[in-house]
């Protein structure tokens, strides 16, 4: 089959890429916006790419287009698929009649730590010796790739509650139809395609709804919206992850014991009972509780505890989840896809427990859909006030002032038109054992690299 891919940059259709190609397609894409890692991925992949959407780029012997949902009605290339009469289907249909027809799949899904949780679970299932195919929206490092076919049963998905595509307006996972599934948390996010917290409850509960009597959902038990939404009706076995044990607890409950101050330390537990333990080079305790949901999950796919423990040993993260990108004159900086204020404080936190004696500058673009709408702004402040320092990025279009919320800020905060200034800045304040962390979930104009050259260059 010949297949052309319309935003095929995209962490998501990128994957759905990358599968087609090793599932024997002849694949071939177009987007807008082409920058590591995905065109990185692809390029190596022997995919082409296509600069701009173009009809004249669709191959005339082209069996199918799949469409990402960031294509909209008016493209040139959209309207062309249509007036031809050719065939198309969205990125999560493709994915579930092509991929995941007759597989064991295992969702992650909630508004926070999917990539993490995803990558974590793929890891322990080829640990066991199962080599998972898996989609996930960033690429693990123990894999160096976000997608792969693998063999059957397993298949691990990052379930992203994001629209389908301009003529399916239902969440992606609700495709996928999971028998084992993950829910880490839920908070209202994509305020440009969901109205409120309830309507986003809405569509978690069509996802709940597809799993399976004898199927299994890992629950995050410290969460009262993932709690309230399964109220609404739930037909599968659960389990249980709570940050600490309590004798309250029920069965079939995981928690986490005894924690070493670096975080590289912990005992999972579960219904109060240590069943083993993990030593790794993860921090945060979010990324702990996306641990015991993955221990949870690859249980039910008959992995066992330890040997999940063992995986996590070897585990070695995603690129732009608190990711190194090097160190200069005894200066880190590290890129982050942090752009919630949930995730934000999550990841501040986390960094306390690396930062030692020095200082923590915290970088921020405000760049998805919610936060340019300025949903989050009345919080945003809360969320930074672990950093010693924050470098706020105003971009061209935004809709809101950042000055308002710098006003806020009980931590010192600036605001800076360009990234040239925010380098400038930061290389006369930053000094030996400091931290420089990176916040957006996009390019950011390459600002990490251009950081550790100037820092090369002092």
């Amino acid at each position: 089959m010949k297949i052309h891919i319309l935003g095929i940059c995209g962490t998501f259709m990128g994957g759905i890429a990358v599968l087609a190609k090793q599932a024997g397609h002849e694949v071939s894409g177009c987007d807008a916006n082409v920058y590591p890692p995905m065109s990185t991925q692809l390029e190596e992949q022997g995919i082409q790419l296509c600069e701009g959407f173009y009809a004249a780029d669709i191959p005339e012997d082209v069996d199918e287009v799949v469409i990402g949902n960031a294509m909209s009605r008016g493209n040139e290339v959209v309207e062309y698929v249509l007036n031809n009469n050719i065939s198309y289907s969205s990125g999560p249909e493709w994915l579930s009649k092509h991929v995941l027809d007759q597989r064991w799949v295992l969702a992650v899904a909630g508004t926070h730590g999917k990539t993490t949780t995803s990558s974590m679970l793929a890891w322990m299932l080829q640990y066991a010796g199962l080599n998972p195919g898996f989609l996930i929206g960033g690429v693990p490092a123990n894999f160096g790739l976000s997608a792969r076919i693998g063999d059957v049963p397993f298949f691990v998905v990052e379930a992203d509650e994001y629209d389908t595509a301009f003529f399916d307006k239902r969440s992606k996972f609700v495709h996928y139809r999971p028998r084992t599934a993950i829910l880490n948390n839920l908070e209202f996010d994509h305020a440009d395609i969901f109205e409120d917290l309830d309507a986003i409850k809405k569509q978690f509960h069509h996802f709940v709804r597809t799993i399976p009597g004898d199927g299994l959902i890992v629950k995050n038990a410290e969460d009262e919206n993932v709690l309230s939404m399964l109220e609404m009706g739930c037909w599968s076995q659960t389990a249980a992850i709570h940050k600490t044990h309590d004798n309250d607890h029920g069965d079939d409950d995981w928690s986490i014991g005894k924690t070493s101050s670096d975080g590289k330390y912990f005992e999972v537990l579960l219904d109060g009972k240590m069943v083993a333990s993990v030593n790794w080079e993860l921090h945060g305790s979010f990324n702990r509780m996306n641990a015991l949901a993955a221990i949870a999950a690859a249980q039910h796919a008959g992995v066992p505890v330890e040997v999940s423990c063992e995986a996590l040993k070897e585990f070695k993260g995603i690129k732009r989840r608190l990711e190194v990108r090097g160190t200069v004159n005894e200066i880190t900086v590290y890129d982050d896809f942090a752009h919630h204020p949930t995730a934000i404080e999550e990841t501040l936190t986390a960094m306390k427990e690396v930062k030692g004696e020095g200082k923590v500058f915290a970088v921020l673009e405000p760049r998805s859909n919610t936060m340019r709408m300025g949903v989050h702004k009345d919080s945003l402040s809360n969320s930074w006030q672990q950093a010693d320092e924050i470098c706020l990025y105003q971009p061209e279009g935004l809709d809101w002032n950042l000055g308002d919320v710098v006003a806020q800020s009980k931590t010192p905060a600036n605001v800076f038109s360009s990234t040239d200034k925010i380098i400038e800045h930061l290389l006369s304040e930053a000094r030996g054992g400091d931290h420089i962390l990176i916040m957006s979930n996009g390019g950011f104009e390459a600002i990490h690299q251009r950081m550790l050259d100037a820092l090369q260059n002092v």
